[in-house]
């Protein structure tokens, strides 16, 4: 079994899915599908969680009114057989009549999560209706009856296969099963997402679960390019990376892919291939446990970094004082990206900052503070890096641009810099230049 998850754009229009079907086409045996909304939905939806806030039942009429118009203005073109056409309706019309119920509710993080995962019940339903109507067998599956997922960092992939197995067992068999991404039923037994983006990790958590042969993620991007393509020209398409190397580039910035989504399939070794949806013969990336490779690989850029610098002369010989410091962070649930220390200060970024205020308060027990906003880490990945002379050229930028920070040793495969987000653009186009453009080949130690 693989299983294949199409994101926003993906299914965005009904040329895209029309495309999506003549993919699945394209490709034999067992598939489960995992579908975002269509792109621009979970926006209007996240609206409308602001807009119970401030009990404006009035435009939240009207977005709804816009919604069933997009989706039955779908249903029209995809499916023109009267009874699929007129059941996929009634389908959307009693989700978008929950959803009118939900939104008469005082606003929690439960009716935030019923109201902003109304798209893609609507968009899995619709497809499914749209596969039947063309003679494609498939079966629709609510994400809600198997993925469970208590705890975000560490999902029980197990459970999850055990609930999708019992789910199934009473359908007629079939090559093609359809869900929902960004869903979860959280420890509570209450509706919750994966966060913003999570439909990767939807696809990578049930590709665990039932020990697929592969997961591919289609989005509107042809494979982990060696650069931020909005920022840098000429930049391409990676055709191989490691687990590890795909890892560091999600989480520092890397817009491809959800941060979380690689580390359900690592343990099990399940490869992973990012495709694009509209160009689907190209080769796209594929990520998985073997290194074909060696050197630098790509760059990456994760923004709204906050640094803090806590400078005590108490720090110096001080047994404990990092232990407090990160006893403070923890308490908060905050994660900490960078670090650098020195004799009498200490200096750590977060991305976080939610409980900002109340981790300064407590800070300020332990030397002076001083906070800087609006930066953005920069990271070079590939295996054995450090190890590649040619990598030490970066440091020729800090004649040109303030590096706040340089994590360097911390691990053979990733090199960070901190600088102001206004230098973004500039870092990224000179490392692309020193890097790529300018290089010489790789020399190992």
């Amino acid at each position: 079994m693989k299983v294949l998850k199409f994101g926003g754009t993906s299914v965005g229009s009904v040329e895209s899915i029309r495309n999506v079907k003549n993919i699945l086409a394209s490709r034999e045996g067992k598939k489960v599908l995992v579908l975002s909304a269509m792109a621009g939905v979970t926006n209007k939806l996240v609206v409308i969680t602001e807009l119970i806030k401030a009990e404006d039942h009035s435009a939240i009429a009207h977005i709804i009114a816009e919604l069933k118009d997009k989706h039955e203005n779908t249903i029209d073109a995809l499916i023109n057989e009267p009874d699929p056409n007129a059941q996929a309706k009634n389908f959307v019309n009693n989700v978008l009549n929950n959803l009118k119920e939900i939104c008469k509710s005082n606003y929690s993080e439960r009716v935030y999560a019923e109201v902003v995962t109304t798209g893609e019940t609507m968009l899995t339903y619709i497809f499914s209706t749209f596969l039947t109507n063309s003679g494609i067998q498939n079966n629709f599956l609510d994400a809600k009856e198997f993925m469970q997922v208590s705890n975000l960092e560490n999902p029980d992939t197990n459970l999850v296969g055990k609930l999708f197995q019992k789910s199934i067992e009473n359908l007629e068999a079939s090559e093609i099963y359809i869900t929902q991404g960004f869903v979860r039923i959280d420890a509570q037994h209450s509706i919750s997402t994966l966060k913003r983006g999570g439909s990767d990790y939807s696809a990578t958590i049930l590709a665990a679960a039932v020990q697929a042969e592969e997961v591919q993620i289609w989005t509107d991007i042809d494979g982990f390019h060696n650069n931020d393509p909005r920022y840098v020209e000429n930049t391409h398409a990676i055709a191989e990376l490691s687990f590890e190397e795909a890892s560091e580039l999600a989480y520092f910035g890397a817009k491809i892919l959800h941060p979380q989504t690689i580390s359900p399939v690592i343990k099990k070794q399940i490869p992973l291939f990012l495709k694009n949806t509209f160009t689907p013969d190209l080769p796209g990336t594929r990520i998985s446990a073997e290194i074909h490779s060696r050197g630098l690989k790509a760059i990456s850029a994760k923004d709204g970094i906050t640094a803090i610098k806590i400078k005590s002369n108490r720090m110096l010989m001080a047994h404990g004082f990092l232990k407090k410091i990160f006893e403070v962070f923890d308490k908060y649930e905050t994660a900490i990206d960078m670090i650098t220390t020195s004799e009498i200060a200490i200096s750590l970024t977060i991305d976080d900052d939610r409980n900002l205020n109340e981790i300064l308060e407590e800070l300020n027990d332990y030397g002076e503070i001083t906070v800087e906003k609006e930066h953005s880490i920069i990271c070079i990945v590939g295996e054995g890096l450090i190890e590649d002379k040619s990598t030490s050229r970066l440091f020729e930028l800090l004649n040109d641009i303030s590096v706040r920070m340089i994590s360097y040793g911390g691990s053979n495969n990733n090199i960070s810099l901190l600088v102001d987000t206004k230098n973004k653009v500039q870092t990224l186009q000179g490392l692309n230049r020193k890097l790529f453009e300018e290089r010489i080949m790789p020399q190992f130690v």
